[in-house]
């Protein structure tokens, strides 16, 4: 069976098809890309905010993805809902900022008091906005929109409708590119996590060694895979951006993602009442960790 890989908006996953380290492998795979980010906007409530995100759709099955990505929080939570299992031998890291327009008064974190931030609803804009805002204001001045995921949210940073937008990945480079600044960095963790019962763990193993070679070739010759960036530009902007002044995305990093991690992660959330909807899991580390 063909493992059915999400790609992130990144980089890794094209230069390896591109490359043919998936099939240098022996790995028979297909690309499944739906939605934005994996996800689809909800309905906007009768505030104009989108109550639904990330870990939403690993409930609803993710689109029929294999492997997917979002935000540790997020897959975090899912796996301890038992939506799938965490790979725990790799993770990345995504540059992210909050971002505000060119004109905008706001040049200091303290001064997003009260402003409202667009984010996505449980996904790792709405967390890592909470993390980064925390550490600058009291909790009772920080201000969240939920405007849906990335590209819908890019959306409502440039058309202007929020004050200020929290962006990572190809978002974030093509805001950039539009003038927007960054006026606090919230760089976040994000997990892998594994769905259906008939995935063999040598089929991931296989994805992880193809990804480690087109992680290193993007190190070496990054000027060579910017073009790849253009699968996650949406069609309106492209041909107002030049991907080769953008950034490399995503990193992928092969070290563990520890029990510790694991551990304070949901600790952090539960502490900071994000899911409160859902009810509390029994699923530990070591029922959801893929070995």
């Amino acid at each position: 069976m063909a493992l059915k890989i999400m790609p992130h908006g990144r980089l890794q996953e094209w230069i390896a098809e591109e490359n043919g380290y998936f099939t240098a492998e022996g790995l028979e795979y297909a690309f499944v890309n739906d939605g934005d980010y994996g996800i689809r906007p909800g309905e906007r409530d009768d505030t104009g905010q989108i109550k639904t995100g990330a870990f939403e759709t690993f409930g609803a099955g993710r689109s029929g993805a294999n492997v997917s990505c979002a935000c540790h929080w997020a897959t975090n939570a899912a796996a301890r809902e038992g939506a799938g299992q965490l790979i725990t031998s790799a993770y990345s890291v995504a540059p992210c900022a909050i971002l505000v327009a060119p004109d905008s008064s706001i040049r200091r974190p303290e001064q997003l008091a009260g402003v409202e931030v667009g984010v996505g609803y449980h996904s790792g804009s709405h967390f890592t906005a909470v993390q980064a805002l925390e550490a600058v204001l009291p909790k009772d001045e920080i201000t969240l929109s939920f405007q849906g995921p990335p590209n819908a949210r890019l959306d409502a940073l440039l058309e202007r409708r929020v004050a200020a937008a929290v962006m990572f990945g190809v978002p974030l480079y093509i805001a950039q590119a539009f003038g927007f600044r960054a006026v606090l960095d919230a760089t976040f963790m994000i997990g892998l996590l594994v769905t259906g019962e008939d995935v063999a763990k040598t089929d991931i193993d296989k994805y992880l060694a193809a990804l480690k070679r087109a992680q290193m070739e993007l190190d070496i010759h990054p000027e060579r895979h910017k073009h790849h960036h253009l699968h996650a530009v949406p069609e309106k902007y492209r041909d107002q951006v030049d991907v080769r002044a953008f950034g490399t995305g995503e990193r992928l990093v092969f070290l563990p993602y520890t029990k510790d991690v694991f551990t304070r992660t949901h600790d952090w959330t539960r502490s900071h009442g994000i899911f409160t909807d859902i009810t509390e899991s029994t699923n530990d580390y070591d029922a959801v960790a893929l070995r």
